[in-house]
């Protein structure tokens, strides 16, 4: 039997994936099937550079008003997720 904080941690990933892929969308006919935001054309890889650089959310909003603070989380995410989906082949 899991504890409560089984549970949250579940509920929370769900909550999180979902919340994910409601705003990282991947389109062929935009930017060539690169993860944008939704409805915009900003790469995720864009946002990850920002964040990379030192750019707060806040930051990051100044330049691209379109976006918000639930965008940018979404982003880095969605990056995460790829990250731990990741298959380290060794020979």
């Amino acid at each position: 039997m899991g504890s409560f904080f089984d549970s949250v941690t579940k509920t929370w990933y769900k909550w999180n994936n979902y919340m994910t892929t409601m705003r990282i969308v991947i389109d062929p006919a935009i930017i060539a099937g690169h993860p944008v935001v939704r409805g915009t054309r900003i790469p995720v890889s864009l946002v990850l550079n920002l964040v990379s650089h030192g750019l707060t959310f806040a930051d990051i909003q100044k330049e691209y008003p379109e976006l918000t603070q639930p965008d940018i989380q979404a982003a880095v995410s969605y990056a995460e997720e790829r990250v731990k989906r990741e298959e380290i082949l060794t020979a």
